[in-house]
């Protein structure tokens, strides 16, 4: 058995905890969070008052916010073993050069719901390649999707991944808004949410583009946009209508 120690214990860190415990391949002999709330009503969890006197493990994992792993990983002492922070868009030298380093970075929007950790893609990087395999030992035994990837490549897909989901997200609050101004309801909009993203294992997502802006539809996105009077989400549709017009190669 591996033996893990987990520092944050806000989303993704409960989660960590949780697959690693229902796996068979690690043990978390430690967890810490400066937050002492954050593990009402868990049990025999094997918490640590201070982080800095962990027991002797072979991979600590840090799961804190970005700003913070710099000073964590500087304070742990060298029973941390291989010290690899959970962040997409912190590169690795991010962890504090007298611990052996890596990254372990699970592509998926973490909340208090149950998630399948075999469908998560996780992304690996290393400065050694015997640190590199310990890794990918840990994260193959939670996922089927395993990746190599450098801290310039993941910024990236950090950064795509905040297209895809932050932004999207905020999208529907935006429709949630426009829908219960006018008393109807969010979830009429569910079946084709669901459909959007789920045609997207068939085609890519500019194959898929639908709606106004891609039929050159100028009566329907006046009409809109007036819709939108004195609204702050007006010059947001006139954005995103032009992005789609000339990433589509339309005119409007």
């Amino acid at each position: 058995m591996i033996r893990v120690s987990i520092i944050g214990f806000g989303n993704v860190g409960t989660h960590l905890y949780t697959a690693f415990s229902d796996g068979p391949m690690a043990e978390v002999v430690a967890v810490y969070s400066r937050n002492p709330q954050r593990f009402d009503g868990w049990e025999d969890l094997p918490v640590v008052s201070d982080f800095t006197s962990l027991p002797e493990v072979d991979c600590t994992l840090i799961a804190v916010a970005d700003d913070a792993i710099a000073a964590v990983s500087s304070a742990l002492s060298t029973t941390a073993g291989l010290v690899a922070h959970t962040s997409g868009n912190a590169p690795l030298d991010a962890i504090d050069e007298k611990h052996r380093s890596g990254v372990f970075y699970p592509l998926q929007s973490f909340s208090k719901r149950p998630v399948a950790f075999s469908t998560i893609p996780i992304c690996l990087e290393a400065e050694t390649e015997a640190s590199y395999q310990l890794l990918t030992t840990l994260a193959s035994s939670l996922s089927e999707r395993v990746v190599r990837i450098d801290s310039a490549a993941r910024a990236r897909l950090h950064l795509a991944a905040v297209f895809a989901n932050n932004f999207v997200n905020h999208l529907y609050s935006v429709s949630e808004k426009i829908l219960a101004e006018h008393e109807l309801d969010f979830s009429l909009l569910h079946p084709l949410i669901l459909e959007t993203a789920q045609r997207l294992s068939e085609v890519a997502p500019s194959e898929a583009q639908t709606g106004p802006a891609v039929r050159e539809d100028q009566q329907t996105i006046k009409k809109q946009l007036h819709l939108l009077n004195d609204s702050a989400f007006q010059a947001l549709y006139q954005q995103l209508t032009k992005s789609i017009a000339t990433t589509h190669g339309k005119k409007l």
